[in-house]
């Protein structure tokens, strides 16, 4: 993905979470101002708003440092969720048998645009 100049983005890969646990989270923050969308995630109850958190400011800090952005003119311009690897444990049933457990990653990428 090509950012332009005022734009700039943070990542953060294998989070131990399901990719529509995370959505929700990262749908709630989409196309909002990134200092509000800090104040939200603060107050979030979803365990994984902590991850989506930090990841924004980190992309806000890449912005001030990288591209001398300020930060209250950020919006998000996208927060998308991507698929990971996928574990797979076993659990033992009865009469013989074994389940499978998948404990499922999840990668986040937000992007910022600074409005003029």
């Amino acid at each position: 993905m090509k950012l332009n100049r005022n734009e700039t983005k943070a990542v953060l890969r294998q989070i131990r979470v399901s990719p529509q646990k995370l959505n929700l989270v990262a749908q709630m923050i989409r196309g909002m101002k990134a200092v509000s969308a800090l104040g939200n995630l603060l107050y979030c109850k979803k365990r994984v708003a902590i991850d989506v958190r930090k990841t924004l400011q980190s992309a806000i800090a890449n912005a001030q440092n990288n591209q001398g952005l300020n930060p209250s003119s950020l919006v998000i311009r996208e927060a998308f969720v991507g698929h990971s690897i996928r574990l797979k444990r076993f659990m033992p049933r009865g009469r013989g048998r074994s389940n499978v457990i998948r404990k499922p990653f999840s990668h986040l990428t937000i992007v910022l645009r600074a409005e003029v």
